[in-house]
């Protein structure tokens, strides 16, 4: 059985991507979850992909399901194409957009074709991954467990960034919890 292996790039970085292995009988569904579960998205929006060339146009729709918009010529539908119908040449070529609001693009391109399948892999899954995937709704990693071991691997916490560091007032002199602490003992004596 054929494993083919896509590489999907982010469209506003090349430099960001995932490798996926598929085996040729899979759905264009099935590349679809997959290319979501490998940039950590989820998988509630509209999806399509086209049949593309060398100059990345796009051709025929391949659509997770016929939306109400006009069409050129009538959308295949994922779940119903088997992968290896569309695939036409060694280096085939396919744009994946996903969610039509937030406009993500990405370029699919088929990189290699295997004879054999691996026994130790369950297709289809994510074989390789290159840069730091974008994130879907904004910000990433503020709450990541990954932001949270760096932060104690370099001892970032609050408390630990103040050691060793005092406070300026108003004139740019240091001031730290001991100088306040004298002041306020000073005041209550009235320097008698």
């Amino acid at each position: 059985m054929a494993i083919l292996r896509f590489r999907t790039y982010w469209e506003e970085d090349e430099s960001i991507y995932r490798d996926v292995a598929i085996r040729h009988t899979h759905t264009f569904f099935d590349l679809h979850e997959a290319i979501l579960k490998s940039y950590e998205f989820d998988n509630k929006h509209k999806a399509t992909f086209y049949r593309s060339n060398d100059s990345w146009q796009r051709g025929r729709e391949i659509s997770l399901e016929k939306y109400d918009k006009p069409y050129a010529a009538e959308p295949l539908i994922m779940s119903d194409v088997v992968i290896n119908t569309e695939v036409k040449g060694p280096n085939q070529k396919f744009i994946y957009e996903y969610d039509f609001n937030k406009n993500w693009h990405f370029m699919v391109e088929l990189i290699n074709v295997d004879k054999d399948e691996n026994k130790k892999l369950t297709y289809p899954c994510c074989i390789r991954t290159e840069g730091i995937a974008p994130s879907q709704y904004g910000t990433k990693g503020l709450v990541d467990k990954r932001l949270a071991e760096m932060e104690e691997k370099y001892d970032l916490q609050p408390e630990a960034l103040r050691d060793g560091f005092a406070e300026e007032n108003e004139d740019g002199e240091t001031t730290s919890d001991a100088d306040d602490m004298a002041e306020e003992t000073d005041e209550s004596n009235d320097g008698f």
